[in-house]
């Protein structure tokens, strides 16, 4: 029965970033007027040479949308994705 309880609290952990991911694409879907302000900010760090993939563009996602580092890379992905696919 220990090996049971063990097995299912490792598999819930292990659902918890699928289902947060999902949570992120969700919102782009539902905000794109908040994607498409995003997506002029890449434009922005783009004329300035910086990449919507750096850690300055990572972090400022971070700040802004209140989410780990991993989490604002997903969601910048989602919104580069389905808004603003001409970002670099």
């Amino acid at each position: 029965m220990k090996h049971f309880l063990f097995l299912l609290f490792l598999f819930s952990n292990s659902l918890y970033p699928v289902l947060s991911q999902s949570n992120l694409l969700e919102t782009v879907k539902k905000y794109p007027n908040e994607a498409r302000n995003l997506c002029k900010k890449f434009r922005e760090f783009n004329s300035k040479g910086i990449s919507a993939n750096s850690d300055i563009a990572i972090e400022y996602v971070s700040n802004q949308k209140k989410l780990t580092p991993v989490n604002a890379e997903i969601f910048s992905i989602y919104v580069i994705g389905l808004h603003c696919p001409d970002i670099t």
